[in-house]
């Protein structure tokens, strides 16, 4: 059967064979037949209907030595460089624009410093880089709309950013504003949800039924996918883990009180304590033998552990998913994550297998959680999506 994933997210059977393409492609149809328990006639239906719509491609399939002459066989494969997904990371100093493949490979990005002021001129101003990106990147490629993805509290059915304390924006309708002046069909999400997606379609979580995602950078965000289903709650309220008591008791928060996760990890009070003026330049320090950097990121790293611990704890994940950059460059960092979650989740958490670093480090990363909030909804209905 193709991923437990798709399975249990109760998907159409168009988007069964396509999930089941993007993870396993390019596979002959009887294999497809096989994996995902439709009927030859069926994905045989559903691989026209999706090629028609430019999401897959047939090609010649290797040939054994041994096979003998007849009719030569095709193999089925994402249409990877027909369609273009953009995306736009709003962050604390700036955004990222982002052009992805239907793999999720990122074509190109670029960061977009804010100019200051209210919310509606930042996102007038992202909007008009974005018109000059799409001209640069698009590269005769067809656009399949925009995603948008931010920290703090999200609300993907309104594309209203409710809160993003360190942005101090409240009740943003960013996603109907940018859809209006990019012109392109858009959808909005929190970045820790729509990493925990793209994980689960093209990183180290494939396959998993259940999975947590930790990011961890100006604000701090989970995600939660259990029986294959993202958890929201109402208002899509779910992951708020910034203000959990797991920081330092004397680390003063926005909120008022004191210890806050967030209050404690955010990178504008790790680059403080490093005496650095970015988090790369801590992370770099650290890799390089700076044993204030280290100790600093050591820190962090504990108390991500200590998150992660309770969510194993609480929800327990198959995989918890963790994007914080001194983890993911640095192996003592990792180590200090899965020590944490050993010596304190009650689950027997063999930490070593189940936590990993975020599959899509570097550069690299805020753009595809952007685009991935496009992507999801296209591997989830593609005939809704593209039809």
């Amino acid at each position: 059967m193709t991923s437990t994933l798709a399975v249990e997210r109760g998907l159409a059977p168009a988007a069964v064979v396509l999930r089941a393409v993007l993870a396993h492609g390019p596979l002959a149809r009887d294999a497809l037949a096989e994996l995902t328990g439709i009927s030859p006639a069926g994905v045989s239906r559903h691989c026209a209907g999706l090629a028609g719509l430019g999401l897959l491609t047939a090609r010649p399939a290797a040939q054994p030595p041994d096979r003998r002459a007849g009719r030569p066989r095709t193999e089925v494969d994402i249409a990877a460089d027909r369609h273009a997904v953009f995306g736009v990371h709003i962050a604390h100093h700036f955004a990222t624009l982002a052009a992805l493949d239907l793999r999720g490979r990122v074509l190109a990005s670029e960061r977009v410093p804010h100019p200051g002021g209210e919310p509606e001129r930042i996102l007038a101003g992202t909007a008009a880089r974005l018109r000059e990106f799409r001209r640069r990147h698009q590269r005769g490629r067809t656009a399949a709309g925009l995603g948008v993805a931010s920290g703090g509290w999200v609300d993907p059915d309104t594309g209203v950013l409710v809160e993003h304390s360190s942005l101090g924006w409240y009740d943003v309708p960013a996603g109907p504003i940018l859809a209006e002046l990019s012109g392109l069909p858009t959808r909005v999400d929190g970045h820790a949800r729509a990493l925990a997606s793209a994980e689960a379609m093209f990183g180290a979580a494939r396959g998993c039924g259940s999975l947590a995602h930790l990011f961890v950078g100006n604000v701090v965000d989970a995600a939660i996918v259990s029986g294959g289903r993202l958890c929201r709650g109402p208002g899509s309220a779910a992951g708020t883990v910034a203000h959990l008591p797991l920081g330092a008791p004397g680390t003063r928060c926005s909120c008022g009180r004191s210890g806050c996760f967030e209050a404690d990890a955010a990178e504008w009070a790790v680059t403080a304590r490093a005496g650095r003026e970015s988090i790369v330049e801590v992370v770099e320090a650290a890799g390089s033998g700076d044993p204030v950097a280290l100790d600093v990121l050591l820190g962090r790293a504990r108390t991500t552990g200590r998150a992660a611990a309770l969510l194993f704890d609480v929800v327990n994940p198959e995989v918890l998913v963790v994007a914080e950059p001194g983890i993911a460059s640095l192996p003592a960092c990792l180590d200090a994550v899965r020590a944490e979650v050993s010596a304190r989740s009650r689950g027997r958490v063999d930490a070593a297998s189940r936590v990993l670093p975020t599959s899509f480090p570097g550069g690299d990363l805020l753009g595809v959680a952007a685009g991935a909030v496009q992507l999801d909804a296209l591997y989830t209905d593609p005939h809704a999506f593209l039809g």
